[in-house]
Protein backbone atom coordinates (compact mmCIF):
# COMPACT_ATOMS: atom_id res chain seq x y z
CA UNK A 1 0.00 0.00 0.00
CA UNK A 2 1.11 3.66 -0.67
CA UNK A 3 -0.04 5.65 1.54
CA UNK A 4 0.05 8.95 0.35
CA UNK A 5 2.09 11.70 2.64
CA UNK A 6 -0.72 14.30 1.74
CA UNK A 7 -3.39 11.87 3.52
CA UNK A 8 -1.00 10.80 6.00
CA UNK A 9 0.52 13.77 7.62
CA UNK A 10 -0.44 16.61 5.16
CA UNK A 11 1.28 18.55 8.21
CA UNK A 12 2.13 17.81 11.44
CA UNK A 13 -0.26 19.69 12.97
CA UNK A 14 -3.27 18.33 10.64
CA UNK A 15 -2.23 14.74 10.27
CA UNK A 16 -4.88 11.83 10.09
CA UNK A 17 -2.33 9.25 11.99
CA UNK A 18 -4.94 8.07 14.59
CA UNK A 19 -7.25 7.58 11.72
CA UNK A 20 -5.63 5.31 10.05
CA UNK A 21 -4.34 3.38 12.62
CA UNK A 22 -7.78 1.38 13.25
CA UNK A 23 -8.44 1.06 10.16
CA UNK A 24 -4.91 -0.56 9.23
CA UNK A 25 -5.30 -2.24 12.11
CA UNK A 26 -8.37 -4.34 10.76
CA UNK A 27 -7.08 -5.10 7.55
CA UNK A 28 -3.51 -6.52 9.02
CA UNK A 29 -5.97 -8.95 11.03
CA UNK A 30 -6.98 -10.47 8.07
CA UNK A 31 -4.19 -9.79 5.50
CA UNK A 32 -0.40 -9.13 5.40
CA UNK A 33 0.27 -5.27 5.25
CA UNK A 34 2.90 -3.16 3.66
CA UNK A 35 2.43 0.44 4.04
CA UNK A 36 4.98 2.85 2.34
CA UNK A 37 4.55 6.28 3.62
CA UNK A 38 5.04 9.51 1.59
CA UNK A 39 6.39 13.10 3.09
CA UNK A 40 3.49 15.08 1.99
CA UNK A 41 3.63 19.06 3.39
CA UNK A 42 6.51 18.71 5.83
CA UNK A 43 8.90 16.95 3.03
CA UNK A 44 7.48 19.59 0.83
CA UNK A 45 8.80 22.19 3.31
CA UNK A 46 11.96 21.16 3.98
CA UNK A 47 12.65 20.35 0.25
CA UNK A 48 11.63 24.26 -0.37
CA UNK A 49 14.10 24.82 1.86
CA UNK A 50 16.80 23.05 0.19
CA UNK A 51 15.69 24.68 -3.01
CA UNK A 52 15.92 28.28 -1.65
CA UNK A 53 19.58 27.54 -0.39
CA UNK A 54 20.88 26.19 -3.46
CA UNK A 55 20.93 22.58 -2.97
CA UNK A 56 20.95 20.25 -5.48
CA UNK A 57 18.14 17.81 -6.28
CA UNK A 58 19.53 14.28 -5.03
CA UNK A 59 19.78 16.15 -1.73
CA UNK A 60 16.46 17.36 -1.62
CA UNK A 61 15.60 14.24 -2.54
CA UNK A 62 17.32 12.83 0.39
CA UNK A 63 16.25 15.17 2.90
CA UNK A 64 12.30 13.94 1.88
CA UNK A 65 13.11 10.54 2.07
CA UNK A 66 14.00 11.04 6.30
CA UNK A 67 10.98 13.13 6.13
CA UNK A 68 9.25 9.71 5.02
CA UNK A 69 11.07 7.78 7.49
CA UNK A 70 9.95 10.13 10.23
CA UNK A 71 6.54 9.55 9.04
CA UNK A 72 6.59 6.06 8.62
CA UNK A 73 7.94 5.90 12.40
CA UNK A 74 5.06 7.97 13.58
CA UNK A 75 2.90 5.48 12.33
CA UNK A 76 4.56 2.48 13.79
CA UNK A 77 4.72 3.70 17.16
CA UNK A 78 1.10 4.77 17.00
CA UNK A 79 0.56 1.04 15.63
CA UNK A 80 2.10 -0.23 18.76
CA UNK A 81 2.25 -4.44 18.59
CA UNK A 82 0.43 -4.55 15.29
CA UNK A 83 3.48 -2.99 13.73
CA UNK A 84 6.97 -4.49 13.21
CA UNK A 85 9.01 -2.30 15.26
CA UNK A 86 11.63 -1.08 12.82
CA UNK A 87 10.98 1.09 9.55
CA UNK A 88 12.32 -0.93 6.60
CA UNK A 89 15.03 0.80 4.68
CA UNK A 90 14.83 -1.82 1.56
CA UNK A 91 12.56 -4.27 -0.17
CA UNK A 92 14.59 -6.79 1.28
CA UNK A 93 14.35 -5.75 4.96
CA UNK A 94 10.50 -4.74 4.43
CA UNK A 95 10.34 -8.83 2.75
CA UNK A 96 12.24 -10.08 6.09
CA UNK A 97 9.96 -7.98 8.42
CA UNK A 98 6.91 -9.82 7.21
CA UNK A 99 7.90 -13.24 8.52
CA UNK A 100 6.57 -11.30 11.99
CA UNK A 101 3.21 -11.54 10.36
CA UNK A 102 3.16 -8.09 11.40
CA UNK A 103 2.21 -4.71 9.47
CA UNK A 104 5.59 -3.36 7.71
CA UNK A 105 5.84 0.25 7.30
CA UNK A 106 8.58 1.65 5.17
CA UNK A 107 9.14 5.04 3.30
CA UNK A 108 11.44 6.66 0.64
CA UNK A 109 14.51 4.47 -0.41
CA UNK A 110 16.39 6.21 -3.39
CA UNK A 111 16.88 9.77 -4.19
CA UNK A 112 15.09 10.32 -8.22
CA UNK A 113 12.43 7.12 -6.70
CA UNK A 114 9.06 8.27 -5.41
CA UNK A 115 7.15 6.32 -2.51
CA UNK A 116 4.82 5.69 -5.03
CA UNK A 117 7.67 3.43 -7.30
CA UNK A 118 8.73 1.97 -3.87
CA UNK A 119 5.62 0.49 -3.02
CA UNK A 120 5.07 -1.13 -6.53
CA UNK A 121 8.79 -2.38 -6.39
CA UNK A 122 7.86 -4.15 -3.28
CA UNK A 123 4.45 -5.06 -4.51
CA UNK A 124 6.55 -6.89 -7.21
CA UNK A 125 8.99 -8.42 -4.53
CA UNK A 126 6.69 -9.76 -2.02
CA UNK A 127 3.99 -11.21 -4.99
CA UNK A 128 1.39 -8.94 -3.77
CA UNK A 129 -1.92 -9.56 -5.02
CA UNK A 130 -2.63 -5.97 -4.66
CA UNK A 131 -1.53 -2.34 -4.94
CA UNK A 132 -3.40 0.32 -3.42
CA UNK A 133 -2.48 3.62 -3.82
CA UNK A 134 -4.09 5.84 -0.89
CA UNK A 135 -4.22 9.47 -2.10
CA UNK A 136 -5.75 13.31 -2.29
CA UNK A 137 -7.76 12.85 -5.08
CA UNK A 138 -10.79 9.88 -6.26
CA UNK A 139 -8.78 8.24 -9.13
CA UNK A 140 -6.65 9.26 -12.39
CA UNK A 141 -7.75 11.64 -14.42
CA UNK A 142 -6.59 12.71 -17.77
CA UNK A 143 -5.73 16.05 -16.84
CA UNK A 144 -4.99 17.38 -13.49
CA UNK A 145 -8.27 18.12 -11.87
CA UNK A 146 -7.28 21.04 -9.08
CA UNK A 147 -6.45 22.58 -12.30
CA UNK A 148 -8.60 21.60 -14.94
CA UNK A 149 -12.25 21.40 -14.53
CA UNK A 150 -12.68 19.24 -17.23
CA UNK A 151 -10.23 16.33 -16.29
CA UNK A 152 -12.11 13.11 -16.65
CA UNK A 153 -11.90 10.18 -14.03
CA UNK A 154 -11.29 6.84 -15.19
CA UNK A 155 -12.73 3.83 -13.79
CA UNK A 156 -10.40 1.76 -14.89
CA UNK A 157 -7.15 1.90 -17.39
CA UNK A 158 -4.61 -0.43 -18.40
CA UNK A 159 -0.91 -0.27 -17.18
CA UNK A 160 -0.32 0.91 -21.09
CA UNK A 161 -3.28 3.71 -20.94
CA UNK A 162 -1.70 4.79 -17.78
CA UNK A 163 1.59 4.97 -18.92
CA UNK A 164 0.37 7.12 -21.62
CA UNK A 165 -0.99 9.77 -19.41
CA UNK A 166 1.64 10.64 -17.03
CA UNK A 167 4.64 10.01 -19.79
CA UNK A 168 5.18 13.88 -20.11
CA UNK A 169 5.30 14.32 -15.90
CA UNK A 170 8.73 15.78 -14.15
CA UNK A 171 10.61 13.70 -11.23
CA UNK A 172 11.92 16.49 -9.33
CA UNK A 173 12.37 16.07 -5.38
CA UNK A 174 8.76 16.56 -3.98
CA UNK A 175 6.79 15.49 -6.81
CA UNK A 176 3.80 14.61 -6.25
CA UNK A 177 2.08 13.45 -9.37
CA UNK A 178 -0.83 11.10 -9.15
CA UNK A 179 1.42 8.23 -10.39
CA UNK A 180 5.13 8.21 -11.35
CA UNK A 181 6.65 6.72 -14.35
CA UNK A 182 8.77 4.68 -12.88
CA UNK A 183 6.01 2.79 -10.60
CA UNK A 184 3.40 2.65 -13.80
CA UNK A 185 6.60 1.08 -15.61
CA UNK A 186 6.60 -1.44 -12.50
CA UNK A 187 2.66 -1.90 -12.39
CA UNK A 188 2.89 -2.94 -16.34
CA UNK A 189 5.85 -5.68 -15.75
CA UNK A 190 4.53 -7.15 -13.25
CA UNK A 191 0.92 -7.65 -13.47
CA UNK A 192 -0.68 -6.74 -10.15
CA UNK A 193 -3.55 -4.99 -10.64
CA UNK A 194 -3.51 -1.03 -8.56
CA UNK A 195 -6.49 0.22 -6.89
CA UNK A 196 -6.29 4.47 -6.76
CA UNK A 197 -8.69 5.73 -3.97
CA UNK A 198 -9.09 9.08 -2.07
CA UNK A 199 -7.32 8.46 1.25
CA UNK A 200 -8.81 12.01 2.72
CA UNK A 201 -11.83 9.51 4.25
CA UNK A 202 -9.92 6.37 5.78
CA UNK A 203 -12.99 4.40 5.31
CA UNK A 204 -13.01 4.58 1.74
CA UNK A 205 -9.86 1.99 2.56
CA UNK A 206 -12.27 -0.49 4.42
CA UNK A 207 -14.99 -0.08 1.49
CA UNK A 208 -12.95 -0.44 -1.24
CA UNK A 209 -11.16 -3.81 0.50
CA UNK A 210 -14.22 -5.32 2.35
CA UNK A 211 -16.90 -4.58 0.25
CA UNK A 212 -15.73 -3.99 -3.03
CA UNK A 213 -17.14 -0.44 -2.88
CA UNK A 214 -15.52 2.45 -3.74
CA UNK A 215 -14.68 5.93 -6.04
CA UNK A 216 -11.61 5.00 -8.08
CA UNK A 217 -9.57 4.02 -10.96
CA UNK A 218 -8.62 0.15 -11.06
CA UNK A 219 -5.66 -0.35 -13.28
CA UNK A 220 -5.16 -4.03 -14.47
CA UNK A 221 -4.51 -6.03 -17.79
CA UNK A 222 -8.18 -6.87 -17.99
CA UNK A 223 -9.27 -3.26 -18.44
CA UNK A 224 -11.03 -3.01 -21.35
CA UNK A 225 -13.25 0.09 -21.59
CA UNK A 226 -12.50 2.89 -23.60
CA UNK A 227 -10.66 6.14 -22.74
CA UNK A 228 -13.39 8.96 -22.39
CA UNK A 229 -12.78 11.49 -25.22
Amino acid sequence: MALGGSVLVPSLESNNIAAYVSILKKIGSEHQVFVVVGGGGEARRYIGVARDLGIDEATSDELGILVTRLNATLLIAALGDAAYPRVAESHTEAKAFAESKKIVVMGGITPGQTTDAVSAVLAERVQADLLVNVTSVPGIYSADPKKDAAAVRYNELTPQQLLGIIQNDRLDAGSNSIIDIVAAKVIERCSIPMLVIDGKCPENLLHALFEGTFTGTIVSETACRPLPL
